[in-house]
């Protein structure tokens, strides 16, 4: 009997052989179909289920990947992420680094997904590490390239450079499939794009086209003409953009993609928006939304909301307009995308602004700047923690350091002690270096000692100041006002001496950093800092408040000169050029001011909430223009009124007559400062 199920078994090993090979050929041909139309490879994927189950570990492997991207791609999150753990637990099981780092990648591409960047991350990194062991270079380019996304979504992007290079390299030493190259080009693309290489960037998308092509896969070149679409209007050539969008419409509707026929859609809507061709982008927009839907993809159907919500606005629907995009942003307060959060809620604020609603872009404008300040109090504390381990690590090297002297003076007396024993008449040259020793090391203490105090002291004042600018932060001034007494007196010309708040911030500096880069950004802080050291006294208090937004305590002025300095603010930064790349950037700065302190009704008011006036006051200038000033000189009717009231709406407390406001008005560098402060009357005539 033996003997026959032997002959079988060998008799039957072609043919196992065949279809194992048969079936690894429809798992590769169904890797594209999940990417592009998963509905339709989850069919085939549940149809080949039993065989892939019970094939190779390897087979077996690449099924549980693809058919958790599936689920993944269908928005799926629960049950990508079992399959995910299926994936891995399965590779442990098999002892196999192939299958493990599959599992970990796959993890990666589910959390990233569900909006867990940070742990998506931290396993696309482990899983690049393990797949560099083995000798798959397919796994290893996919590896490499998801590891330079992650350090690229971190802002690293020098090691992500290095990363999708690396990529490349690998990916055109496989000869047989060119798919890993064309994703590895794809996402080199598209980092030269995000560093604002762009003449790198048109390079290696020519590269991108021609491999795509090669491969002759529709699927494939409509990934590529999203990435000449995204590459065009970030070079402002949005005619092009928009030919690769519709050349990309026709290909995503011919394959059945539905999601990419969403981004398709919704990329319309926004490079029409850019052209204002506002009719159009609301016909994109609704397509994007109902095709984002039927695809169960959230993010690109709040995308689409958030332009129709645009495009209503600029052809006056108002009410239509506001409506959309507040649904669209619920999805990004849901899944806590702080960045892009504050900048629709900046692009909010613009588009009420434009269309004179100037309470809602106030009120767009305070929540940006809270999500600004929660974000910058984020960095900096990460900044200080980074610092403080830096020091820990100095200290802890100090003290090995100090211990390794104090056991070699230790090994010394113990060799003076044996030489006391065998030679009595070395006695005192031994005292004489067991004193001289001691010296040595009573003076490395002190030494030691000091600088630790020093340290202690560097690190005390790193805490209090902000790294870029080299003003105090946040911190240092709210340590300061806790202690200290602000009282309104007469100065020796009988004037009133007051102190006074000033809170300012960069008109458009998104556009800043968008156009020019980071670093233009970071120039342009540098030099508010410097102007305001040169506007303002030594004695004044001048503190990076949070993100691009400044604050200045003046302890001492009088009165009638609060206004004045609103004005040499104003003018000392719009005058002042920052030279970046051989070119000047001008800027302007918008700005709340009041006296302190303030005293409705007789009874003065805590610093946090005279801050708080004045970063409404400021938001009413950013409301009204721009690059002005607005100071709150005091109040009227109080008894009428609550403080409430008046921090809930500012501007409305002004119109009825309950607060006294200036303006200020700034200049551009072509105009000369303007002369004139402008007192505003209330509307109702009080």
């Amino acid at each position: 009997m033996r003997l026959r199920l032997m002959a079988c078994a060998g008799l039957l090993a072609p043919f196992l052989a065949l279809a194992q090979t048969q079936l690894d050929t429809d798992i590769a041909q169904v890797r594209e179909v999940v990417r592009f139309v998963p509905d339709k490879a989850l069919v085939q994927l549940q149809q080949m289920e039993p065989a892939a189950r019970s094939a190779t570990p390897l087979t077996r492997a690449e099924f549980l990947t693809q058919l958790s991207l599936t689920h993944r791609s269908l928005g799926r999150y629960k049950t990508a992420l079992a399959l995910a753990d299926e994936l891995y637990d399965y590779g442990r099981a098999q002892d196999n680094k192939i299958i493990i780092a599959k599992g970990l990648l796959t993890r990666a591409y589910v959390r990233s997904a569900m909006n867990e960047r940070q742990v998506s991350h931290e396993l696309a990194f482990e899983a690049e590490k393990l797949a560099g062991t083995t000798d798959d270079l397919v796994l290893r380019v996919q590896a490499t390239i998801t590891a330079g996304q992650s350090y690229a979504e971190q802002g690293n992007y020098p090691v992500a450079l290095s990363r999708l290079q690396s990529a490349v390299e690998l990916a055109h030493q496989i000869k047989d499939d060119n798919v890993p190259l064309a994703s590895a080009l794809n996402a080199l693309t598209l980092l030269y794009t995000q560093m604002r290489e762009y003449e790198k960037a048109w390079e290696t998308l020519g590269e991108t086209f021609e491999v795509s092509e090669a491969l002759n896969s529709p699927g494939r070149m409509a990934i590529a003409n999203n990435t000449e679409y995204g590459l065009a209007v970030d070079t402002g050539q949005y005619k092009r953009g928009m030919r690769a969008l519709l050349s990309n419409l026709e290909l995503v509707r011919k394959l059945g993609a539905q999601r990419m026929l969403a981004t398709t859609l919704v990329n319309l809507s926004d490079v029409n928006l850019k052209l204002h061709e506002f009719p159009s982008a609301l016909r994109y927009a609704n397509e994007a939304s109902a095709a984002a839907r039927d695809a169960n993809d959230e993010a690109n159907e709040a995308t689409a909301r958030i332009n129709a919500g645009q495009a209503y606005m600029a052809t006056g629907k108002v009410a239509e307009g506001k409506k959309s995009f507040a649904q669209g942003m619920a999805y990004y307060e849901k899944t806590g995308d702080k960045p892009e959060l504050q900048a629709l809620l900046t692009e909010y604020g613009e588009a009420l602004e434009r269309v004179g609603d100037y309470q809602g872009a106030v009120e767009a404008y305070h929540r940006e700047r809270k999500l600004s300040n929660e974000m910058f109090e984020a960095q900096r504390k990460k900044a200080m923690w980074e610092l403080q381990e830096k020091y820990d690590t100095e200290k802890k090297k100090r003290q090995i350091e100090q211990l390794s002297h104090e056991n070699q003076a230790k090994g010394a007396e113990l060799t003076a002690r044996r030489l006391q024993q065998r030679i009595w008449w070395l006695l005192a040259i031994v005292f004489a270096m067991a004193a001289v020793i001691v010296g040595m090391l009573y003076r490395k203490v002190r030494q030691a000692n000091a600088q630790l105090e020093v340290k202690n002291l560097e690190l005390k004042a790193q805490s209090s100041l902000d790294p870029l600018t080299s003003l105090y932060n946040r911190r240092h001034f709210q340590e300061y006002m806790r202690s200290h007494n602000q009282v309104e007196r007469r100065g020796a010309n009988g004037e009133d001496i007051v102190g006074a708040l000033f809170l300012l911030d960069v008109d458009h500096f998104k556009h800043v950093n968008d156009t020019y880069g980071h670093a233009a950004g970071d120039s342009v802080l540098k030099m508010i800092a410097e102007s305001l050291r040169v506007a303002l006294r030594e004695t004044d208090m001048i503190v990076r408040w949070g993100g691009e937004e400044f604050l200045a305590f003046l302890p001492a002025i009088p009165r009638n000169g609060v206004d004045e300095i609103a004005r040499r603010i104003l003018g000392c930064v719009s005058s002042q050029p920052v030279p970046f790349q051989e070119q000047n950037i001008y800027v302007n700065v918008s700005v709340g001011f009041a006296p302190f302190p303030l005293a409705p009704g007789g009874t003065p008011l805590p610093w946090e909430r005279a801050v708080n006036l004045v970063d409404m006051a400021l938001y009413l200038a950013k409301a009204h223009g721009r690059n002005r000033a607005y100071g709150v000189r005091g109040f009227t009717n109080f008894e009428k009124t609550s403080m409430e009231a008046i921090e809930q709406n500012l501007e409305q407390a002004w119109r009825t007559g309950f607060v006294d406001l200036t303006l200020v008005l700034g200049s551009t560098p072509d105009d000369p400062p303007p002369s004139n402060v402008v007192p505003l009357k209330s509307k109702s005539g009080n």
